[in-house]
């Protein structure tokens, strides 16, 4: 089986390469299980094999089979949550091959297809529909950020010390003051950017991948203010910021505290280093 370009990244660890090896007979066994017809991967996963599907109704569907990180582990209890309002549905599930067989979007063009302010509506508009509440089997947030601050020194140390010192003493700062004061605990999405909500026909827009956590409504507004797909600048991050925020009334300085912690602590994954995660980080400390 071709393995898509995108997913080259995990034959750099054993982990990697062990799922890749037994990739071609899950999929094979998944399609046999639910009786699909499958086309070529999607050229756009980064974490999954994500495949077009048929049922043997003519139903559009897509089979994903997840990488196993513990980011996705519940990607299918917060599908299941949210019963397909604002979300794809959950079709079927196999949890000791990670396969989601998830409802399929079409035309499936992406949120940042919208100018920048039309798309901040649109998020405005699901964000509320999939604040549920939270709690097991879901990672708190708290633990989640402990294990971010635990992790930042020595990936920083480890990867040459990539940025600024001052801008890990922000993360680490702000984080440490937010994760014991939470407001209300929701189901959040570490991972609701604009290229994971697309156009559906049983809904306008749909959003897709979800990373769940169980934490505060101000942290699921940071990944739309961090990710480059409206605008990678410092006007049009703060504009994101201060949009989403008064939209929604939320406390502007935690979700700024949350974006800064979470976009630095997702910078460094492995011997991976995305440096524009970091011009956001900076951006936001020195316009704070």
């Amino acid at each position: 089986m071709e393995i898509p370009d995108q997913l080259s990244w995990v034959r750099r660890v054993p982990a990697g390469r062990e799922w890749l090896a037994v990739l071609p007979e899950w999929r094979d066994e998944c399609a046999r299980r639910w009786s699909l017809r499958l086309g070529p991967p999607f050229p756009y996963a980064f974490a999954s094999l994500a495949m077009p599907a048929e049922l043997p109704d003519g139903t559009p569907a897509v089979l994903k089979l997840q990488y196993p990180d513990q980011d996705s582990l519940h990607e299918p209890d917060a599908l299941d949550a949210w019963a397909g309002d604002a979300a794809v549905r959950l079709l079927a599930h196999d949890p000791h091959r990670r396969a989601l067989l998830v409802e399929r979007c079409r035309p499936g063009t992406p949120l940042y297809d919208l100018p920048p302010d039309e798309a901040l509506d649109v998020v405005a508009g699901l964000l509320p529909r999939l604040w549920r509440p939270a709690g097991a089997p879901f990672t708190p947030l708290a633990e989640e950020a402990a294990g971010w601050m635990a992790r930042l020194p020595e990936k920083w140390q480890r990867a040459g010390r990539p940025y600024e010192r001052r801008l890990l003493d922000a993360a680490l700062g702000r984080l440490a003051d937010l994760a014991g004061t939470q407001g209300e605990q929701v189901l959040v999405n570490q991972d609701l950017h604009a290229g994971n909500v697309l156009r559906a026909g049983r809904e306008p827009w749909l959003v897709i991948d979800p990373k769940p956590l169980a934490g505060e409504r101000e942290f699921a507004v940071a990944p739309i203010v961090r990710g480059p797909e409206l605008g990678h600048s410092p006007e049009a991050v703060h504009r994101r910021l201060d949009r989403i925020t008064g939209a929604l009334g939320l406390d502007r300085e935690r979700v700024l505290g949350w974006t800064i912690g979470q976009t630095l602590a997702w910078s460094l994954g492995g011997d991976t280093f995305f440096p524009n995660q970091v011009e956001v980080v900076r951006w936001l400390v020195d316009g704070a």
